[in-house]
């Protein structure tokens, strides 16, 4: 390889950017649409091992995106702009003098402009042994693949130091590597940064519920290590110990600025290339810096991608000689740690004179929402944690007054406030995409003016929903909005396939009682798709309205049967839930959670001649994972001849009815929840739905049952039954609405009845009831008027609907043992039925198994170098 570049008669004027991150490639993307790339020669010297990828979803990976998914780098557009791209190969060292940088590889670049975007290296406290065996930082991909392979060879518990962002992700990952996690933070409160104490307290709640266990207030003092220098444990500064097998470091970021040091350009006190207003360096014209590395002109070193491309932009439009500036940036954010949405926008701590706050907390459901509001009721910022839907539209209006009350805007739906506000209500010059700093009017003229009639398309124009994504909702609802208000036609089709919505096909289903899909796509289908085969979204959907009306249009209720066969997504296929290493899990239902000795011990036999992993679960049932596909005919053999049914893990329908011991053994119960509990889940078992139905039964207004987190919930009282609806616990929690009060047991299973079949009805496909209940017209009040008072005249039918399905009622599980013909699908390889998948194993870990996945070869060093390298981190 040549040592030089040529650097004296360059043809073209060169840009050499340092640096190929999120930001370092926004910036290629925007000189790129300039036009430079055309007149300049570009040149990239990156210093890991792979091109541009998403850090923002870093931790994504562990939950199966591979790097390759992870790439914001589209090879086609590096060599369709002859951009240079020179991997694993970063700049050592840089002569300003001589308008030249030196890369590791020997090779000489001169520059006309030099980009750094270096970005930041983790902050490691300086404790002993912090460089010991069993040590990590979480950065990047190699980071995430060391932590990988040393929590699989050499670990069973694992500490994370720093409780902000990147902590609470990486002890999301030791989790989910089955470690058992702890997290170290000095403050006092997770995510200081981010949250005030009353959020801080909502987040620990949610996250200690998960399993992780939260030191707070104190700080890591030494790394504990073995006669064999690797980590054990930790000491922590209140004098106690932590045992440990490894430590992750969390604990913020410094911008990397040696390289711009050691080239006499000027830094700030605590770090970070300073620069002007137009990103280039106080010290020198010719250079710019950008991203993470960079002090901007504000004296704030920016750590979020959306500032970063903000100065992308400024820096492409500086050297093309265009009028930009970057003189601070909104530190919005939403995210999503461990399942839990936290977002904080604004003046989110209330630090203007004489601001007041508007709070609603719901410690018990992990809920906080904070707005802080001037004096003249100007929104100024604040705190979501549990539930950040309302994000976009809130961000997008601070600095200015809401057209409804603070109240309205933090009270969940049902709570009392009648008052809501959509994205509509923003003003045009409201932002609403900040990492491109996409407005609403923007947005609309996209629509208006460039003919855009998707997301996608106004995805392209705008950019807008292309960075982090959180703003993808909102923007949706505005091309819908703006669509209907130019009068064009909103197609609101199910798919491709079908111009009807799902439940304008389930009308049509019903009336002319069609029993199969491909009759119902023949005959009402979009002129191309009759006669075809369908596809992937309107096939499962139609099954899923098939199988609920069954019953009563003459059609089998059995989803393996004939063409319905054909219809299921993978987990209907077996009849078992998918998991992440090809082996399927098996749910027997109990209803109610009560269950006898006699079948426990059946569930342990089978567990253990099966070599199952065993779980009880949050729906008060076990869960046996690791069965492979061949086994599950055998397993349920067993299982149905100790009187188990299926419990529908697998399906769109209903899961468990959750219940307390209520008043049969405890002091404060007032009615018999277990009794109920075991009536409703036996009556609506195999239920099939547009989206999974979750239930529970509370003794006493204790609710330890958690019915108001249900989509059909029953709270007992002295005087019978209240019934809440609509409530959700999963990734955007709700409180269940009451729809009714003091029922008898007859009046609660009708309204149920009429609940659910009106739901099944009206519902979008893969549609909650939680958000079913808020986007048909008229919400909750609607719904009571429909169920409770009979408004549309439909509750005999309603209920008609839910008899037939509960007297023709079948488990799939025991049909399918008996039917040789459908056992014939339960195999590995159709051409060779014997033979077991071998990706299909698994290793010990504490007294049971877990998956052993395949390590991805792509990028990745042997496990021994993998474990060796840790030291050095």
């Amino acid at each position: 390889m040549s040592t030089t570049a040529p650097v004296g008669d360059r043809p073209r004027p060169t840009i050499v950017l340092v640096g190929h991150g999120m930001v370092g490639q926004r910036f290629l993307e925007a000189i790129a649409e300039r036009g430079l790339t055309a007149t300049h020669r570009v040149v990239v010297l990156c210093e890991e091992p792979r091109p541009a990828y998403d850090r923002v979803q870093l931790t994504s990976y562990f939950s199966g995106r591979t790097p390759e998914e992870l790439s914001v780098t589209d090879m086609e557009f590096v060599e369709a702009h002859g951009i240079e791209l020179y991997v694993g190969d970063p700049a050592e060292t840089i002569d300003r003098a001589a308008k030249q940088v030196t890369a590791r590889s020997g090779l000489v670049f001169g520059y006309d402009a030099l980009v750094l975007a270096t970005g930041s290296y983790p902050f490691v406290p300086p404790v002993p042994h912090k460089d010991a065996e069993g040590c990590f930082v979480y950065r990047t991909i190699e980071d995430l693949l060391a932590i990988e392979a040393y929590a699989r060879a050499r670990a069973v518990t694992g500490a994370v130091v720093g409780g902000g962002l990147l902590g609470l992700e990486a002890a999301g990952a030791l989790k989910g590597l089955g470690l058992d996690a702890h997290i170290v933070e000095f403050a006092p409160r997770l995510m200081p940064v981010q949250v005030d104490e009353g959020g801080g307290a909502a987040l620990l709640r949610t996250i200690e519920e998960m399993g992780l266990s939260v030191h707070t207030g104190v700080g890591t003092q030494e790394i504990v290590v073995g006669p064999d220098g690797a980590v054990t444990g930790m000491k922590l500064s209140d004098g106690s110990e932590l045992a440990t097998d490894m430590v992750v470091f969390s604990a913020g970021v410094r911008p990397r600025d040696q390289l711009a040091r050691a080239s006499g350009l000027a830094v700030g006190e605590r770090g970070g290339i300073t620069v002007d207003e137009q990103c280039r360096t106080v010290t020198d014209p010719h250079v710019f810096a950008i991203g993470e590395c960079a002090l901007a002109a504000d004296g704030r070193v920016y750590g979020l991608v959306a500032p970063g491309y903000e100065q992308a932009e400024t820096a492409a439009a500086t050297i093309a000689a265009d009028e930009a500036s970057f003189t601070g940036a909104d530190l919005s954010t939403k995210l999503k740690l461990l399942g839990v949405d936290v977002a904080s926008f604004g003046d989110a701590h209330g630090t203007a004179e004489d601001c007041l706050d508007v709070v609603y907390s719901d410690s018990r459901s992990g809920l906080y929402k904070k707005l802080v509001i001037g004096r003249d009721g100007t929104l100024l910022g604040g705190i979501l944690v549990g539930d950040a839907e309302a994000y976009g539209t809130l961000r997008a209006l601070t600095g200015s007054v809401p057209p409804v009350s603070p109240e309205s805007l933090v009270l969940p739906a049902g709570a009392g406030s009648g008052d809501r506000l959509g994205p509509s209500a923003l003003p045009d010059e409201a932002i609403v995409c900040s990492c491109h700093n996409v407005s609403k009017g923007t947005i609309r003229g996209a629509v208006t003016e460039h003919r855009c009639a998707t997301v996608p398309e106004v995805k392209k124009c705008t950019r807008a929903g292309t960075g982090c994504g959180s703003c993808v909702k909102v923007l949706g609802q505005l091309v819908t909005a703006e669509l209907e208000a130019s009068g064009v036609e909103v197609d609101k089709g199910l798919c491709g396939c079908f111009g009807q919505t799902r439940e304008e096909l389930y009308e049509i289903v019903l009336a002319l009682r069609i029993t199969s899909y491909q009759d119902l796509l023949d005959r009402h289908g979009r002129e191309g798709a009759r006669g075809g085969d369908g596809c992937e979204v309107c096939k499962p959907a139609v099954a899923s309205v098939l199988a609920s009306l069954a019953p009563a249009i003459g059609a089998s209720g059995y989803v393996l049967d004939g063409e319905q066969a054909a219809l299921q997504d993978t987990n209907d296929h077996f009849l078992a839930n998918l998991q992440k290493n090809g082996s399927y899990s098996v749910v027997p239902r109990i209803p109610g959670g009560e269950i006898a000795p006699e079948k426990l011990i059946v569930i342990g036999e089978i567990a253990r001649d099966f070599g199952l992993y065993t779980k009880i679960t949050g729906g008060q049932r076990i869960d046996m994972f690791g069965a492979r596909v061949e086994q599950l005919p055998l397993i349920w053999t067993r299982l149905v001849d100790a009187g188990f049914e299926s419990g529908h893990a697998y399906g769109k329908s209903l899961r468990t009815v959750k219940s307390c011991v209520g008043q049969t053994w405890c002091r404060y119960g007032v009615q018999d929840s277990v009794r109920m509990a075991i009536d409703l889940e036996l009556r609506y078992r195999g239920l099939r739905s547009p989206h999974k139905l979750k239930s529970a039964v509370s003794g006493c207004a204790r609710e330890c049952a958690e019915a108001q987190s249900k989509d059909f919930g029953v709270i007992a009282t002295a005087s019978g039954w209240n019934l809440y609806v609509g409530g959700n616990g999963g990734a955007t929690p709700r409180h269940a609405d009451l729809l009714a009060q003091d029922l008898s047991d007859a009046e609660l299973v009708r309204l149920i009845d009429r609940f659910l079949m009106f739901y099944i009805r009206t519902a979008d496909r893969l549609e909650r009831t939680s958000t079913w209940l808020e986007r048909i017209p008229g919400g909750l009040d609607h719904v009571r008027e429909v169920v409770v008072e009979d408004s549309l005249g439909i509750c005999e039918e309603l209920e008609s609907l839910m008899a037939a399905h509960v007297a023709h009622y079948r488990d799939e599980w025991a049909e399918t043992i008996n039917d040789p013909e459908k056992l014939g699908r339960f195999v590995s390889f159709v051409n060779a039925p014997d033979t077991p998948d071998p990706v299909v194993a698994f290793v010990p870990e504490r007294d049971q198994i877990k998956p052993d996945l395949p390590l991805l070869a792509i990028g990745r060093r042997p496990l021994e170098d993998a474990l060796e390298g840790s030291a050095q981190r």
